[in-house]
């Protein structure tokens, strides 16, 4: 009998760990079509800052880790289209000229309507997308990663602030209903 209970255990933890892996992931070929099609939707799930002065004061908070503390609800997102890109991302790090008159400044909120993407795929399926955005003053690159499973890795570099990293997916850009 207790064999047949630890049997049923290992398959159920085996089901539930087969559930949770396969959460998230896309077709390569759906990924493919919409690396080439340049309309997709990156979703930032965890922040990586490269400060270690960010993390050490999140891990000095009582009852919290930094790990949990940076990961986010999925309301964060770069949204890329052939002529447009609205990126909407929190920053964690130190910033060189902050605006303290308006705090939307210090995260990652703009929108830009003339950028270049140079985009490359390697041999194992992965694309890699390197925009410039031209008209924001304060970005120079951003980089995308994205896999064949639709796991995406996002890297910032700007000229007034520490760079900073984001792990995600991409995914299909959801139809905005006008409100009237």
């Amino acid at each position: 009998m207790k064999k047949y209970i630890s049997l049923l255990f290992v398959f159920g933890l085996l089901f539930f760990f087969q559930s949770c892996s396969s959460q998230g992931s896309l077709d390569p070929k759906t990924v493919d079509s919409l690396v080439n099609a340049q309309e997709f939707t990156f979703y930032a799930q965890r922040a990586n800052p490269t400060n270690y002065d960010v993390i050490n004061v999140m891990n000095s908070m009582p009852n919290s880790t930094a790990t949990r503390m940076l990961n986010l609800d999925g309301n964060y997102t770069i949204e890329v289209s052939k002529d447009i890109m609205v990126v909407t991302l929190p920053y964690f790090g130190r910033v060189f000229n902050p605006s303290y008159g308006n705090p939307d400044q210090n995260s990652y909120r703009f929108t830009s309507k003339d950028f270049t993407i140079n985009k490359s795929q390697s041999k194992k399926g992965n694309w890699t997308l390197k925009i410039k955005p031209k008209d924001v003053s304060n970005v120079n690159e951003i980089n995308i990663e994205i896999f064949k499973t639709g796991k995406a890795f996002v890297s910032i570099g700007s000229n007034d602030r520490q760079p900073i990293t984001y792990d995600g997916y991409v995914s299909k850009t959801a139809i905005k209903k006008d409100k009237e």
